[in-house]
C-alpha cells in the first residue's frame, strides 16, 4: 500500500486523525503504528471495499474513534496483480473483479460515509482515478474502463451532494512507482518511455501526489467540486 501509506502519513502530519483502511490488515496496522510513532493520531480497520457490510463497518469504526468523518480518500484498487492480455482473452470474472474493486468499491465507500457527512453539512470525497484514461493503455481494458468510470461517478456525485456541502473530486495520477510489486507490470524500457513523455523527465513517486490530496482535503478547496486534477508531470494536458 505504498501510495495509500503516503496519503495517510501526509494527512496525519497535517493534523488529520487517520483511519488506515485496507483489506491487508497487517499492512494497515504497520502504517497506523508508524503514524503513532511520529506523534500522529491513527487507527486501522480491515475492509473489503466490494462489501456493503464491510464498508459500513469502516464508517462506523471511524465514528466510534473520532466522532465524525470529514474526508474519504477512495484509493483502493487493483493494478499490480493484473496480467496484461488482449481484451478477447480477458475472462469475464476478471473483468467483474476489477470493476468491483476499482469502481463499485468507490461507490460503496462513498455511500458508507455519506450519512455522517450529511449530518455535518460538510465533507470531502477524493476519488483516485488514473492517467490511463487519457492514453487508453492497451491490454488493460478492464482497468482503464474502471478508472474512466470513476470520472463519471465523481461528476454525477458532485452534482448530487452539492446541496449537502460535500465536495467530490478526482485525481488522475501518472504511473507512480510505489513498490517492487510493479516489476511484473511494467518494464524498465516502458518506464524510460514514460519519463521521456513528461515535461518533468523523471519517475513519479507517491510523494508527488500527496500535495494534491492535502489540498482537496482542506478548506482551501471548499469551492471546488466535480473536478479532475491530473498529476503526471506534464505527460497529458487537458
Amino acid at each position: 500500500m505504498g501510495i495509500g501509506r503516503a496519503y495517510c502519513v501526509a494527512l496525519a502530519k497535517e493534523g488529520a486523525k487517520v483511519v488506515v483502511a485496507d483489506i491487508q490488515d497487517a499492512e494497515a496496522k504497520k502504517v497506523a503504528a508508524e503514524i503513532q510513532r511520529e506523534g500522529g493520531t491513527a487507527t486501522n480497520v480491515a475492509v473489503d471495499v466490494t462489501s456493503p457490510e464491510k464498508t459500513r463497518a469502516m464508517a462506523e469504526t471511524t465514528l466510534q474513534h473520532y466522532g465524525r468523518i470529514d474526508v474519504l480518500v477512495n484509493n483502493a484498487g487493483l493494478y499490480t496483480t493484473i496480467k496484461k492480455r488482449s481484451f478477447v482473452e480477458l475472462p469475464p470474472d476478471e473483468w467483474d473483479q476489477i470493476i468491483a474493486v476499482n469502481l463499485k468499491g468507490q461507490f460503496l465507500c462513498a455511500q458508507a460515509v455519506y450519512p455522517a457527512m450529511q449530518r455535518q453539512s460538510k465533507g470531502k470525497i477524493i476519488n483516485i482515478s488514473s492517467g490511463t484514461i487519457f492514453s487508453g493503455s492497451p491490454h488493460f481494458v478492464h482497468y482503464v474502463t474502471s478508472k474512466a468510470g470513476v470520472i463519471g461517478f465523481t461528476r454525477a456525485l458532485a452534482r448530487e451532494l452539492g446541496p449537502d456541502n460535500i465536495s467530490v473530486n478526482a485525481i488522475t495520477p501518472g504511473l507512480t512507482i510505489s513498490g517492487p510489486q510493479q516489476a511484473g507490470v511494467i518494464t524498465p524500457q516502458q518506464l524510460a518511455d514514460r519519463r521521456s513523455r513528461r515535461c518533468f523527465q523523471r519517475d513519479q513517486f507517491p510523494q508527488d501526489l500527496v500535495g494534491t490530496v492535502i489540498f482537496l482535503a482542506s478548506a482551501d478547496s471548499d469551492f471546488i467540486t466535480g473536478q479532475t486534477i491530473n498529476v503526471d508531470g506534464g505527460a497529458n494536458m487537458y
